[in-house]
């Protein structure tokens, strides 16, 4: 088939060029924007490792060849792994920033910042990949993601992830490993919004708005939201109750732009058991308890709308890629996919049946990667 002229399609293959190639440039055979159309196009047909990716890109040949020549072919899986293994996955991760401001509106949205393990990716004396991820609740985006060895490490991925990102005017959502003064300082003079989940890492924080919340004091006016959920034989009630008065609150001027406590109580009954659970957050803004309610659930919503997407879909908990920055760059690439697949408006099938179909039809597939290209 000829080449489709299309600025659309010019604008990634010309991002793609832009990457430094990390090989030695005489000793290469098959070009780096070849290889990485090759990972993203298999990807979104459903390769979930190197070696279904080559063998998709074999049997897809005239497909691929309509945006590359691919002259040589296509390379072996282990040159494949090879290369995502040496890219620069820096720079990678800013052309996918790049690519994804591409999909976005550039409107202010909910924010959920969240980290995942790749269980399998550790290895030969490493620790498994832990990427810290970006997700637009509105747009249902990732915008970004900061790698990391290990968890503990995401008080220092945070704010390098938040660097990388436009947040004016956005409400940004982290769990309670991120709930620190400093990451609230960059939130706030970043023109953002935070609503951080408060545990036992800030122990006299979390103590005194436990004991607010337990008994509140005469004269302090909380706003209150309870919604109720069935389904399935599932009952769930939520309470969030949501004080704007921190003036009592000591360690109020510590946290820059404090303005708000909330309690978020959910209780459970399934199955004939029950369970409860409380949570405690400090914001930034004067919110309703309806909007309180409304972003903490967002926070829970992303395990379901990313996790859960990149675990069960693209299979990334079973990828065994463990060296170098390989792990980091397929997990770009599948955060590619990911956003590609919900970014089309004009299929109303779920995210499993637009995979299948990318992998069915060349014709589907070519309008995915139409849509950033």
């Amino acid at each position: 088939m000829p080449n489709l002229p299309s600025i659309a399609i010019s604008r990634l293959l010309e991002q793609l060029s832009g990457l430094e190639d990390p090989r030695q440039q005489a000793k290469v055979l098959y070009p780096l924007p070849e290889i990485l159309l090759l990972g993203l196009a298999s990807s979104l047909a459903g390769a979930d490792d190197v070696v279904e990716m080559v063998r998709w890109a074999n049997l897809n040949a005239d497909f691929l060849r309509r945006y590359y020549p691919y002259a040589r072919g296509f390379p072996s899986h282990d040159t494949v792994s090879d290369v995502f293994n040496a890219l620069n996955a820096k720079l990678f991760s800013e052309l996918f920033i790049r690519w994804t401001n591409s999909l976005s509106a550039g409107e202010a949205d909910l924010l959920n910042i969240d980290g995942k393990t790749s269980r399998r990716s550790g290895g030969n004396g490493q620790n498994p990949l832990h990427l810290v991820s970006a997700w637009a609740n509105q747009q249902n985006l990732v915008l970004g993601q900061e790698a990391t060895d290990q968890k503990s490490n995401e008080i220092t991925a945070i704010p390098a992830l938040l660097r990388k990102l436009d947040i004016e005017g956005c409400l940004i959502t982290i769990d309670a490993m991120g709930t620190q003064k400093a990451i609230a300082k960059q939130i706030v003079e970043a023109g953002g919004d935070y609503l951080l989940a408060v545990k036992d890492n800030q122990k006299t924080l979390a103590e005194d708005i436990t004991l607010f919340f337990e008994k509140p004091p005469a004269g302090y006016v909380l706003d209150e939201d309870t919604q109720v959920e069935k389904d399935h034989g599932r009952l769930e009630t939520r309470r969030c109750r949501i004080c704007t008065d921190v003036s009592w609150l000591e360690p109020r001027q510590e946290w820059a732009g404090l303005a708000s406590i909330i309690c978020v109580e959910s209780w459970v009954k399934k199955a004939g058991k029950s369970t409860y659970s409380i949570r405690h957050y400090i914001g930034s803004l004067a919110m309703t308890a309806k909007a309180a309610q409304y972003a903490v659930r967002s926070h829970w919503a992303v395990e379901n709308k990313l996790h859960w997407v990149l675990d069960v879909l693209m299979q990334e908990d079973l990828a065994r890629n463990r060296t170098n920055h390989g792990a980091h760059n397929l997990a770009i690439l599948r955060h590619m996919g990911t956003n590609l697949l919900r970014h089309d408006q004009t299929n109303k099938h779920s995210l499993k049946v637009r995979r299948k179909q990318a992998g069915w039809s060349t014709d589907y597939l070519a309008q995915l990667l139409g849509q950033v290209m």
